[in-house]
Formats: structure tokens, C-alpha cells, sequence
């Protein structure tokens, strides 16, 4: 007798979703669907390339899923668990034995800052990216430039863009908090030898169509702001009635599972396991999708499925096409005083943006296949870490 189909529905089509929908078809008996609202799969962490017109940022989705998973290029506008279905924004309504919630994150502009909704360009996201792009296309190159947020991100957009010869002023509060000193030090040097202006301790009160004023009255021209300081995720958990974080992910047992529904299962930047989430991060969101598809394979079988368990090594940062720093850090994520800089920075961040690829199509053709660093021991943080309800 022919066992029923098990359906699987993985919203997002990111780098945990897409890892997540790979990994579940190494079990038959499963019907696996993805659903994305874009057709190609975007490689966020090379939009900054897209803008400075060094690369598209996207790929096909025939190189990085596998044959078994069914594509759906459409949104999830909500989630009833209680019936088990989910509502597309093209009108549809998609049923599920279980979902995996991956929609992924967002580089929100804050609605406290004056101006910046209106003026200031986010990059986080493909289209955002674009648009960008299609404004910088009307800005002569020497025009002044100004870019929110010092995180890697930020980092990565001065460098890139003052390389392609625009004058560029990075403001932040702090330069790369989340290197060490020696590699923040590695970063400052090189975006000093590229000319940008890094106007740190700061913070931004009002964006303006061609200036940006700080905290202490200081105005800096810019014909074009970019504003890359802070995550979000999308509110579709919370629209849903799911129980999330103060951010708004999803929060989740050890085990990626939901804390309302066992059938639904968090991966990457939108989960928040025991209210202790990881960084948000390529690095973080590839190993969680295969755990997640681990934990519904477990749940199937009729199993006890393991907690996460995870290694966070590095830190890469790319500083133009050139150089880079690879910022070595302990498994919990703190930083090390080790790091690699330079043309060498540079070779180890191009060689893992092609291995994100690389490991997603490994996993499409032959499922099962993806292996991690293992982490450090999460219970004792635990015990230490308040739960961060919304």
C-alpha cells in the first residue's frame, strides 16, 4: 500500500529557503514546494556589486534547485495555521502538511528620521538595489555620496562605490562593531587608501534631498544617501497571529519549531530560536535551512528532532574588488584578533560567495549532502538570555 504524500511548503526562496527545500527531497514520499515572489534567486550579498555595475546579483533557480522541488513565483500574504493553508497575494490558496517559514530580511529606513523615507536609498533588497542603481545612473560621479550604517554592509558599499570613483562619506556610530580591533583596523586603513571620509560617533536627524544633517548640526552634502543601518523582516508571522520577536521573527523552540504550531518551522534571518537568534547572515541562514529541513524529515519519521547546532567561524567583508578582510571569529560568534586583509581578504570573500552557490547545487544534486561547523553549546546562553517576546 503507497504511503499518502507529505506536503512541505517552504515560503522564500532565499538562502535558508532554497537549502531547506533541497534537503527534504533526499526523503520519498514528499512533495516539496517553494514559493518565492521573484523567478531568480538573488545573491544579496553581492547587491552592492549590482549597484556599482560589477555584477547582477541573481541566478537561475534551475542551477540551485533540485528537479523534485516545485517553484512558485508568487508572495504569501498569510499564513492560517489553524487550517494549514496559506493565502498567495495572487489570490490562491496553497494547502501544507508543514511549512517552513525562510522569507528572509529587509533593510528598513527608519520612520523616526525626518526625511529618510523619502530621500534615503536601502539596498537590502533586489529591487531596492535597482533603484539605486537606475538613480546613480543619473548622478555625474563626482557628486557627493553618503552612506547610513557602518556594519558590514556599509562597509561594503563605501568601498565598493568609491572605487568606482564617487566621493563618498560614511557616517556611524561605530566602524564594524562586529569586528575585532585588528580587523576594524584592517577596514579603516582601507577605506582610507580609497578616500572615504568616515565621519563616526555620529548619528543622522534628517535626510534631505541633497544634504544629510547629524546629531550635532553638521551637514554633509549628498546627492544620493544610502542608508544600510539596521534589519528587519517581513511582518507576515505577525499578520499570521504567530508568536515573534521584538523584530518580528518568527520565535521558535530549539529545534526551529514554532512555539504555536508544530507543524511550522522557522530558517534563517526570520527565525528566532528560543529567543536567542543568530546573526543575520548568509553564513547563518545556510546552515539553519538544513536544520530546519531536518526537523520536519525528523517530525515525518516520527522522531525527535536535534536543536540547533552551529559554528559562527567568520566575518567577510569585501573592500572593493580588490581587498578584502576576513575576520576570524570564535564559534559563538565573538571575534578573534585574527584576520586576513588585503588582496588575500579579497580571493577568501570572492571564494565564499561562489561557495554559497556551489553548496546550494551540491545540495539539489545530491540531497543530504550539506555539512556544518558545529557550535557551541546554546543551553548555557540560555539559561543566561532572556526569551524576547514582542
Amino acid at each position: 500500500m503507497t504511503e499518502p504524500t507529505t506536503r512541505v511548503v517552504v515560503i522564500g526562496g532565499g538562502y535558508a529557503g532554497v537549502m531547506a527545500a533541497n534537503r527534504l527531497t533526499q526523503r520519498d514520499g514528499i512533495d516539496v514546494t517553494l514559493i518565492n515572489p521573484r523567478a531568480q534567486f538573488v545573491e544579496r550579498i553581492r547587491l552592492h556589486q549590482l549597484v556599482a555595475g560589477n555584477d547582477d546579483a541573481v541566478a537561475d533557480y534551475a542551477t540551485l534547485l533540485g528537479d523534485e522541488v516545485n517553484l512558485v513565483v508568487d508572495g504569501a500574504a498569510r499564513i492560517d495555521a489553524a487550517a494549514r493553508t496559506i493565502e498567495l497575494t495572487s489570490g490562491d490558496t496553497m494547502a501544507y502538511d508543514y511549512l517552513i517559514y525562510a522569507v528572509g530580511s529587509t533593510g528598513p529606513v527608519p520612520a523616526g528620521v525626518p526625511g529618510a523615507a523619502e530621500f534615503a536609498y536601502p539596498i537590502a533588497e533586489l529591487e531596492l538595489a535597482q533603484r539605486l542603481s537606475d538613480r546613480l545612473a543619473d548622478v555625474p560621479t563626482s557628486a557627493p555620496m553618503v552612506i547610513v550604517g557602518g556594519g558590514l554592509t556599509g562597509v561594503e558599499a563605501a568601498a565598493e562605490f568609491s572605487e568606482a570613483g564617487r566621493p563618498v562619506t560614511l557616517v556611524t556610530d561605530v566602524l564594524g562593531p562586529t569586528l575585532g580591533k585588528n580587523g576594524r583596523r584592517s577596514v579603516a586603513k582601507r577605506l582610507a587608501r580609497l578616500s572615504v571620509t568616515v565621519v563616526d560617533g555620529s548619528t543622522v536627524a534628517r535626510v534631505s534631498p541633497d544634504r544629510v544633517v547629524l546629531s550635532d548640526g553638521r551637514e554633509l552634502p549628498s546627492a544620493v544617501t544610502v542608508w544600510t543601518a539596521g534589519f528587519g523582516v517581513p511582518g507576515l508571522a505577525a499578520a499570521s497571529g504567530l508568536t515573534t520577536d521584538r523584530l518580528g521573527r518568527l520565535l521558535t523552540d530549539e529545534t526551529l519549531t514554532s512555539v504555536d504550531d508544530p507543524r511550522i518551522v522557522g530558517a534563517g534571518d526570520a527565525a528566532s530560536p528560543s529567543g536567542l537568534p543568530l546573526r543575520m547572515s548568509c553564513q547563518a541562514a545556510l546552515p539553519l535551512g538544513a536544520q530546519a529541513a531536518n526537523t520536519v524529515l525528523a517530525r515525518i519519521a516520527g522522531g525527535t528532532p536535534e536543536g540547533v547546532n552551529q559554528a559562527m567561524t567568520a566575518q567577510c567583508i569585501s573592500l572593493g574588488r580588490h581587498a578584502g578582510t576576513f575576520q576570524i571569529n570564535h564559534v559563538d560568534d565573538t571575534p578573534r584578533r585574527l584576520y586576513v586583509g588585503g588582496r588575500a581578504g579579497a580571493v577568501i570573500k570572492e571564494q565564499i560567495c561562489r561557495y554559497t552557490l556551489k553548496w546550494l547545487s551540491g545540495e539539489a544534486n545530491k540531497p543530504g549532502s550539506y555539512k556544518w561547523a558545529k557550535g557551541p553549546d546554546r543551553q548555557q546562553q540560555l539559561t543566561t538570555a532572556p526569551v524576547a517576546l514582542r
